[in-house]
């Protein structure tokens, strides 16, 4: 089996960085004890070998004409391995990324801690974690790319806390170097299981990048996560988009239309009303779920910014060829939630669902228990949130994604405690009255709309599944202006007015 490229760290950073703008950091290595003379020797070797004094490069370049600061192990020193004095250099390049308010692009490829140095290099990553977890929490992107290979501590450290990370195609990626697990067993580790496609199938990466395509996904997602100007000027509201009940319509019949395999979904919207889409992977903990999907994008039509949010969206296709989503997919909503809390983005729901699966696995696997802690995320989230109401909101699977400050819903939205035929069958033994119990129900755009469960419906001439394109840029374009007004309010008027709207709802 052929292994992947290696790529140099000087090279990898000519790749993504604009042209000639990459300044190196240069910070002094740390005065250390004196290494045995063996040791030394690899070091004089590594450092002729590679015109590096150490195994990080670090430093500040732009992307995009964006200023973002760097950090890249480099294998040809020493196995790409991190001692004191990397791990010294690689946490003050995070601190002064931090300090100075940078975006950081991480890559590493490394076979771990460095063995020479023993114990006091292994505890190096605790003092790594801390530099980049307080980074995160100062609300600032970091991008991880795992190139060939990457294992150990590096894998286990800084290595494993990206808010997006993506790897090298076929690239050998795992906490358990490959030798190590045959000395230890003397038996070959399990093939297939530590490479990037695996990985990326589990939910633990969210994508596999070949090098020369990274500087153009790093765009996208800079242009989503990193820092924004002041919001545009508010958009005109769309004709057709304005906060006003529809026309009557009886609500079997958008029940109908919402099950329409033509109708327009989650795709459709991010494809037509959206740019700088980046759909996430998994939870980062080892599930994925296809029928719920994390997207970073920027809603919006036409030449104007868009507005920049974390999309969490139920699709309709994909509960089609998968079926219902199970307690992964609120786990991996959650993971949506902690990205917008902890960068201060907008966060976007999108309900289309005919309910979350029901089954032996969904119950053991803590599906309720995941849909009240999302119902407590959302209302508690700091981040301004809007809720789509685009076709079927049926049980707790649509309520899970539910509370926000403002709800816009489709006219053929509805929302219901289950799809019509269940509470038939409930209250008469029989599926045969679901049109009558949806009509009492209250569950269509117009009644939700009255009950100021939704603020705002958006048309549909006279249904999506005829004008898809249409219809997602009216939806786009209701999307950007509730956006682009939660983001001038003050946030704790706001939450102050989201929780006494879920507090008094139906009273």
């Amino acid at each position: 089996m052929s292994h992947p490229e290696r790529v140099r760290a000087l090279d990898l950073i000519d790749r993504v960085l604009d042209p000639g703008s990459f300044r190196a950091w240069n910070d002094p290595l740390p005065t250390l004890a004196a290494p045995d003379p063996d040791y030394a020797a690899e070091l004089a070797a590594a450092r002729e070998r590679t015109g590096l004094d150490e195994a990080l490069v670090t430093g500040e370049g732009r992307i995009h004409a964006r200023r973002v600061a760097v950090v890249a192990c480099e294998f040809d020193f020493l196995a790409g391995s991190i001692g004191v004095a990397g791990a010294e250099r690689l946490t003050l390049a995070v601190e002064r990324a931090t300090a100075e308010g940078l975006p950081l692009v991480a890559s590493p490829t490394s076979g771990g801690t460095r063995m020479q140095e023993g114990t006091v290099a292994f505890l190096q990553m605790v003092k790594i974690s801390a530099a980049v977890a307080a980074h995160r929490a100062a609300g600032l992107p970091y991008l991880v790319y795992l190139r060939h290979p990457t294992t150990g501590g590096v894998f286990a450290s800084w290595g494993s806390l990206g808010h997006v990370t993506a790897a090298q195609p076929g690239a050998l990626i795992g906490f358990l170097g490959p030798r190590v697990y045959q000395a230890l067993h003397d038996r070959p580790f399990p093939g297939g299981v530590q490479v990037a496609e695996n990985l990326y199938e589990h939910g633990l990466i969210d994508a596999v990048v070949p090098p020369e395509e990274l500087r153009r996904a790093v765009i996208r997602v800079l242009d989503v996560l990193g820092p924004d100007t002041a919001p545009p000027a508010p958009p005109e509201p769309a004709a057709e988009a304005v906060a006003e009940p529809p026309p009557d319509v009886p609500a079997w019949t958008s029940v109908r239309r919402s099950r329409d395999p033509r109708r327009p979904g989650l795709r459709t919207l991010l494809r037509h009303g959206a740019r700088s889409v980046t759909p996430l992977r998994g939870t980062g903990e080892g599930e994925s779920e296809p029928a719920l999907r994390l997207v970073l994008a920027r809603f919006g039509v036409g030449a104007g910014p868009g507005a920049p949010c974390v999309v969490l969206g139920q699709d309709r296709t994909r509960q089609s060829e998968h079926g219902p989503f199970g307690p992964a997919g609120l786990r991996q909503a959650r993971r949506g939630m902690r990205l917008a809390a902890e960068l201060g983005l907008p966060l976007v729901t999108v309900v289309d669902t005919a309910g979350a699966a029901l089954s032996p696995e969904a119950e053991e696997g803590g599906l309720a228990g995941e849909i009240a802690r999302c119902l407590a995320e959302l209302v508690l989230l700091p981040a301004p949130t809007v809720c789509l109401l685009l076709g079927q909101g049926s049980g707790g699977g649509a309520l899970a994604l539910l509370p926000a400050d403002r709800v816009v819903c489709a006219r053929h939205g509805w929302l219901s405690p289950l799809p019509p035929e269940g509470a038939s069958a409930i209250l008469y033994r029989t599926t045969d009255r679901a049109a009558e119990i949806a009509g009492r129900q209250g569950i269509r755009a117009a009644d939700l709309h009255r009950d100021a469960i939704v603020d705002r419906v958006v048309p549909e001439h006279p249904d999506a599944a005829t004008e898809p394109v249409a219809f997602a840029h009216r939806v786009a374009e209701a999307l950007r202006e509730e956006l682009h007004t939660l983001r001038t309010m003050n946030t704790e008027h706001r939450l102050a007015i989201r929780h006494s709207r879920y507090r008094k709802l139906g009273l």
